[in-house]
């Protein structure tokens, strides 16, 4: 959506060790206000970064951690599809080996802030606390990992 500058805390960044990745699924709101999942996953580089990309292989449009729930080739340096084995950079997301080829994870743009890792750039669907307090008014983000 252009212009939403929403920030969606995602995960506290001390929750990721340096090289090491999470999955996130969320909820986003579609441009005509449609709610669709949306499956991300970060990764807090071995260089103190932090990346986050569209939990979908641009093969066949399968989860990066199907199968044994990994994201990490088994050296550790690239990101891996656990169904057909194809690697990927993981600071630009780009398929180095296996059947993509030069095709890209889509990324998500981060931001840390406050010890937090936020996701900005997309609208996500929020859900009102149900509760007999006074927090009618309280909007909650549904985050469940992975």
């Amino acid at each position: 959506m252009q212009g939403d500058v929403s920030l969606y805390v995602i995960c506290a960044l001390d929750s990721l060790e340096r090289g090491q990745a999470a999955p996130f699924s969320l909820s986003r709101v579609t441009d005509e206000g449609e709610t669709r999942p949306f499956s991300i996953f970060v990764v807090r580089t071995e260089n103190d970064q932090c990346v986050g990309y569209v939990n979908i292989c641009p093969h066949q449009g399968s989860w990066l951690n199907i199968g044994d729930g990994k994201f990490f080739s088994e050296d550790g340096q690239r990101l891996r599809c656990g169904r057909h084995k194809a690697e990927f950079d993981i600071e630009t997301g780009v398929c180095v080996t296996g059947p993509c080829v030069d095709k890209m994870i889509e990324p998500v743009a981060l931001v840390v802030m406050d010890g937090d890792v936020c996701l900005c750039g997309v609208k996500l669907a929020e859900e009102e606390i149900s509760d007999d307090d006074d927090l009618d008014e309280t909007m909650e983000i549904m985050i469940h990992p992975g």
